[in-house]
């Protein structure tokens, strides 16, 4: 029977808008707000003291957020509103895009107002104000938090065929861990900076058992089964983030550039094969809902099978347990042995 638990939560580095301030133009003193406030052309600067704080962002079956219990900000149950898409400008004319996310209480008044940069805003810069976009905030939010896989990556077929992702089309033919040959239902593609928070992660050839190097979205989670636990996780399968793997060595973060993400999509959340490591596949939820095409969501309803009933929930590992150089290694050895 399927396990009826909430996806798992969503940590993203938000500044506090009091530490965003505009320094020119018509609201020169204020902290960075609502968009019916805002005015393009203001200028703003992040202050020299400024500091991210982690903003945990959980799903509710309302089609909502609301501020999940593992949070450094906000309250934990309190509701979430994805404001606005907010675009600034550099002096050198480079464009830098941050979402406004607000905390309601429950007479229905701002409790906190936060700015996620979707790449590093540095303190003491000058940022001015060039795009406000009510519209797509939703959609901007679903591409960061889709699970992706980049150009290049070889995924197994029902065949046994590696074919490489970009090559992939609707309809074909894949293989899956827990039932066997499934249909591919849709295809998504996004080029997203690849900095920061947003960077993709490298787990190099042979880290966990990959002949060639796989190359993921920062949250992507990998299908571990343990023949020994060597994580003390107290069960065999686990479900890890990529980005808790990191060591600097055999898995790192790619920063730079721009990278370009797949999502792969299935009439439930599998488990597919990328460059032999059992990884997932695109999770409908609230947050990433929105990427796809208003037919195929519109199709999908509200309650999807397969995905609002979580058929992997409960085998996601605590970072804690993984917050150690070796591992990745511990991992490795633990579906060998």
């Amino acid at each position: 029977m399927a396990k009826s638990r909430p996806a798992p939560a969503q940590s993203v580095p938000i500044l506090h808008a009091r530490f965003v301030r505009a320094t020119d133009g018509a609201n020169m003193g204020d902290p960075v707000s609502f968009a019916e406030e805002l005015i393009l052309d203001d200028v703003y600067e992040v202050a020299a003291d400024a500091r991210p704080e982690r903003l945990s962002i959980q799903t509710s079956t309302a089609n909502s957020f609301f501020v999940a219990e593992d949070t450094s900000v906000g309250t934990p149950g309190a509701a979430l509103f994805l404001d606005s898409a907010l675009t600034f400008m550099t002096r050198e004319g480079q464009t830098q895009e941050a979402l406004l996310l607000v905390e309601v209480d429950a007479d229905g008044n701002a409790a906190g107002i936060y700015l996620l940069p979707l790449s590093a805003m540095t303190p003491q810069t000058e940022y001015r104000l060039v795009g406000i976009d009510t519209q797509t905030p939703l959609q901007k939010f679903a591409q960061v938090a889709c699970v992706s896989f980049t150009r290049g990556t070889h995924i197994t077929l029902a065949s046994g065929e590696q074919r490489v992702i970009e090559e992939l089309r609707v309809g074909d033919r894949l293989l899956t861990r827990d039932d066997g040959v499934q249909h591919l239902r849709w295809i998504g593609q996004s080029t997203l900076r690849a900095v920061g928070e947003f960077a993709p992660i490298c787990i190099t050839a042979g880290t966990l058992n990959n002949e060639h190097d796989l190359v993921v979205s920062p949250d992507h989670r990998l299908f571990i089964y343990q023949r020994t636990d060597e994580v003390g996780a107290g069960r065999a399968e686990l479900l890890v983030k990529a980005r808790h793997l990191v060591n600097n060595d055999t898995v790192r973060v790619l920063d730079g550039g721009f990278v370009d993400y797949f999502q792969l999509l299935f009439d439930s959340h599998q488990i597919i094969y990328a460059e032999g490591i059992a990884a997932e596949s695109m999770l409908i939820d609230t947050r990433t809902k929105p990427v796809l095409p208003d037919e195929l969501a519109e199709a999908m309803g509200d309650v999807i099978p397969g995905h609002s009933d979580l058929p992997h929930a409960g085998l996601d590992v605590e970072k804690g347990l993984l917050n150690r150089p070796d591992a990745a290694e511990l991992l490795r050895k633990a579906s060998t042995r």
